[in-house]
């Protein structure tokens, strides 16, 4: 079975390397196919009035006033079944994370401490609240608790941006492409994101269609011997725009030896093209001198002489368009298409540049801070339960911070610092994890990869069905809740991500992003009770792993539980949240233990 899942992993990533080109074109279709299903785009003035009236708006910062933030939605999109639906500002970046709200019921006992809850890695709120009768969000609110759950960046209705409306129409466009890609599903058809992970799958959209004429075009006038002198500009201010953006280490986002490394990719891709070996020759030339301007600090001079190099290797191509028999009719148009594939490539090293760091020193944090302000209990701390990599977070955080956390006690379900010592299938992903596969893959769209893969793991012949045993044991999950899990929970994650997350499954466990800090080190530090998990199935964190973990906490302080029986019901990854059994095995566990310990 291991042999298998390796197998089908790498797959996926080379799925993912695929993906990466046709990733940003699918999300802009199917974001503007979801402008156009939205009533904020209808042509009635009351019903704009009435989206627009819904926000609470108020300003981060004094010295921000150009930019207003909102703070609390009143018209929520569909897709979030919270009371409230709330965005916090994130220092140092545009994100803006989604924090769902869960009322306290007024029948339960009254409750001293907000509850955060912190979901895994590449998931979000959607997990906590599968629906009405399984929802651990709505469970722990109807027992007192004021509860939050935590969209980190990147993560569900979290999106980028400053103006309220564009944050407002970004999450009701997110809305509703998770809910088209349930729909899709259930009608047995590929959702957008899903297609594309498919290779080819592009080429036969509506986008692609598009392309082909243009390209055929192309072709026609270079036949009839017309210049192509709009065409020609396009590519060399392209050529000359992805150089300098290179030259520029893309303003910080690579170092010097990454983006040597990004630049000798691209002119292999563009070398490619070439079959003459006389216009390789001259190309290689033009590639050592542009080598050579982009490592050198930018100036006009530098620029320019990039430009008209840009232009020679466009003129090559052309060269080489009609120097091979049969005449390549297309060679320039697949020179366009290799230079946007890149630009795609390097825009998403960008737009995913993050790390679990980021998420433990930034986005936790204003969290915690805003629920604080928000709830205002009266020792300023709050209750934390995280799953999977949330209650890695947890660990980390208290490791970190020690006695100066702001927490009063936390739960974590399926989670460790170290999984050197167990047999969790994740480790499988460890030769995946290395810094040119972060710079070749940038992001792992594993929400599109399981949309793909969910109709091979569901339905005869049920290919990969090992798939629904790390999300849950036989029986423990209703079909149609497994599958808005798998359809709905999950999303991109970026290769930063699973590169840091990875120093879990090598000696000496989690570590920070310049592997100076190893977190299980100072466990030792943590002085506030912790109730730690475990399911009995779980392949993705097994009871050993958690345990391990668990032996670093001061032995007063740490509670220990395995949850499954040997006849069953048994616990895979997700059934400590989402089971059939959990509402009456492991909720009342934790309420107990967060009662004992939601002290003034």
């Amino acid at each position: 079975m291991a042999t298998t899942i390796q197998s089908d992993i790498r797959s996926a990533l080379h799925m993912a390397s695929s993906t990466f080109r046709s990733l940003s074109t699918n999300l802009i279709l199917s974001r503007a196919a979801a402008r156009r299903a939205l009533p904020f785009y209808s042509s009635s003035s009351s019903s704009t009035a009435s989206t627009t009236s819904s926000l609470i708006l108020r300003a981060f910062s004094s010295a921000d006033s150009a930019s207003d933030v909102v703070l609390k939605v009143q018209e929520k999109p569909s897709i979030c079944t919270a009371d409230e639906l709330h965005y916090v500002s994130v220092s140092n970046c545009d994100w803006r994370l989604a924090l769902w709200r869960y009322h306290p019921s007024p029948q339960a006992p009254p409750r001293n401490h907000p509850l955060l809850l912190l979901s895994g890695v590449g998931t979000n709120a959607i997990g906590y609240d599968l629906s009405p009768g399984s929802s651990f969000a709505r469970y722990m609110s109807n027992q007192g608790f004021d509860t939050w759950i935590l969209e980190v960046r990147g993560a569900g209705l979290s999106v980028q941006g400053s103006k309220s409306k564009e944050i407002k129409q970004s999450a009701y466009d997110r809305s509703e492409q998770m809910e088209a890609t349930l729909r899709n599903a259930t009608n047995g058809t590929f959702p957008v994101e899903a297609q594309s992970t498919i290779p080819g799958a592009l080429e036969e959209s509506e986008t692609s269609a598009v392309k082909g004429e243009e390209s055929e075009s192309v072709a026609v006038e270079d036949m009839m011997g017309i210049a192509t002198v709009w065409d020609e500009s396009r590519l060399v201010m392209q050529l000359t725009e992805t150089f300098m953006r290179l030259s520029e280490r893309l303003s910080g986002f690579l170092s010097e030896g990454q983006s040597k490394i990004m630049y000798a990719k691209f002119f292999d891709q563009m070398s490619k093209l070439l079959v003459d070996s006389q216009l390789s020759e001259r190309f290689n030339e033009i590639r050592e001198k542009l080598s050579k301007l982009l490592e050198t600090r930018q100036n006009s001079s530098i620029a320019s002489q990039i430009t008209d190099l840009s232009q020679r290797i466009v003129n090559i191509i052309e060269e080489g368009q009609r120097s091979v028999s049969p005449p390549l009719f297309d060679l320039q148009e697949r020179l366009a298409s290799t230079i946007e594939d890149f630009q795609k490539q390097l825009d998403l090293i960008v737009k995913y540049d993050w790390d679990f760091d980021h998420y433990l020193e930034e986005d936790v944090p204003a969290a915690m801070e805003y629920i604080i302000e928000e709830s205002r209990p009266k020792d300023g701390k709050l209750l934390a339960i995280g799953h999977s990599m949330g209650g890695i977070l947890l660990y980390a955080t208290l490791s970190r911070c020690g006695r100066e956390s702001r927490l009063a006690a936390i739960v974590t379900l399926a989670s460790s610092l170290d999984y050197t010592s167990s047999k969790s299938t994740l480790k499988l992903l460890l030769p995946l994890a290395d810094p040119a596969q972060a710079l070749n893959v940038p992001v792992v769209p594993l929400g599109a990869l399981l949309a793909a893969a969910y109709p091979l793991s569901s339905r005869p012949p049920y290919v990969l069905s090992w798939l629904n045993y790390l999300i849950s044991a036989e029986d423990m999950m209703h079909p149609e809740l497994l599958e808005k899990l798998v359809l709905n929970n999950f999303c991109t994650i970026p290769a930063n991500l699973l590169l840091q997350l990875t120093t879990a499954f090598r000696e000496g466990g989690l570590r920070d992003r310049i592997g100076t800090f190893s977190y299980k080190d100072h466990m030792h530090k943590i002085n506030i009770p912790v109730l730690a998990l475990a399911g009995d199935r779980d392949l993705i964190c097994p009871p050993e792993a958690v345990e391990d973990t668990v032996k670093l906490i001061p032995q007063h302080l740490a509670t220990y539980k395995v949850f499954g029986e040997p006849g069953g019901p048994h616990y895979a990854h997700y059934d400590l949240v989402g089971g059939r059994s959990a509402v009456e095995q492991v909720y009342p566990c934790i309420i107990q233990f967060l009662s004992r310990h939601d002290s003034t």
